[in-house]
């Protein structure tokens, strides 16, 4: 008796911590997109209730009266650029890495790569902007490079513990058939990475278009170079702090995002998982 009371216990408590963390995290959302269908005024009477009727004037004001089309552009082409480039050199670092890691220089490289681990990025924001503007990278190739750079860190950590656990009398079979090191890892290890590929497509599409910090030292000389969050953290300039505005390109840019997260989900769950345990 003792034990199915503790057990309900347990439940009941369970239940209110999650019906509190969904509150934590709906209840922003619940206010994005209510607000993004007011005008002002009834914004301003009632900011929490639901809209009177549902008005589009903000989604047609934002793309017909800004430069919403460019900042979205902007995004969308250095969220693909960096997203393709990270998944060309994680998998391949990592690979080389696994399989010689027997040897001094590879094991060496991948220590050093897990130093970034334990750096705060707070650290390194001023050396990193100064070198980039004496590299004259300050645009978006520049940004481009630091995510493909800073992915490696976490990437390569979590593909080389992966791809350790992989079975080597596959690519030894493949050897003695006659395939090379490229075919090898295109044929057989890639497609058996393929989780780690999807974890690694999302979580980095995630921070990658949602990302504020870089950009704002990277683009912020010039307007027409702006990504999204940089367009959204000048709102208030540009709008007069109109916040129904606001909340309509909060909308609109997290959109894509959660689509692209519940879709996901299970592969981001199941690459980590796997990475975890496999080495």
């Amino acid at each position: 008796m003792k034990k199915i009371k503790d057990e309900t216990g347990w439940k009941l408590l369970r239940t209110v911590l999650l019906t509190c963390g969904l509150i934590l995290i709906l209840f922003p959302l619940y206010l994005v997109l209510i607000n993004a269908f007011k005008t002002l005024d009834e914004a301003g009477r009632n900011f929490f209730a639901f809209p009177q009727r549902w008005n589009f004037d903000n989604f047609i004001e934002l793309f017909t009266n800004s430069n919403y089309w460019i900042f979205l552009r902007n995004s969308l082409k250095i969220t693909v650029i960096s997203v393709g480039v990270i998944l060309l050199l994680v998998p391949s670092v990592s690979y080389a890495v696994a399989r010689n890691f027997e040897k001094r220089y590879y094991k060496t490289v991948y220590f050093y790569l897990l130093m970034g681990l334990f750096i705060p990025s707070q650290v390194i924001m001023l050396p990193v902007t100064k070198m980039m503007t004496k590299l004259g990278l300050l645009n978006h190739a520049g940004l481009i490079v630091l995510y493909a750079a800073f992915s490696l860190t976490q990437g390569v950590f979590l593909f080389v513990n992966y791809i350790r656990g992989l079975p080597y009398e596959i690519e030894e079979s493949a050897q003695i058939d006659g395939c090379g090191v490229f075919g090898i890892y295109v044929r057989i290890v890639l497609p058996l990475v393929k989780p780690m590929l999807s974890t690694l497509l999302i979580m980095d599409t995630l921070w990658i278009w949602n990302d504020f910090m870089l950009p704002l030292l990277i683009l912020n000389r010039a307007q027409e170079i702006w990504t999204l969050p940089l367009f959204q953290y000048n709102f208030k300039t540009e709008y007069s702090f109109n916040y129904t505005m606001a909340f309509t390109a909060y909308l609109l840019a997290m959109l894509p995002m959660l689509v692209i997260y519940c879709l996901g989900q299970k592969y981001i769950i199941k690459g980590l998982t796997a990475g975890s345990v496999k080495g």
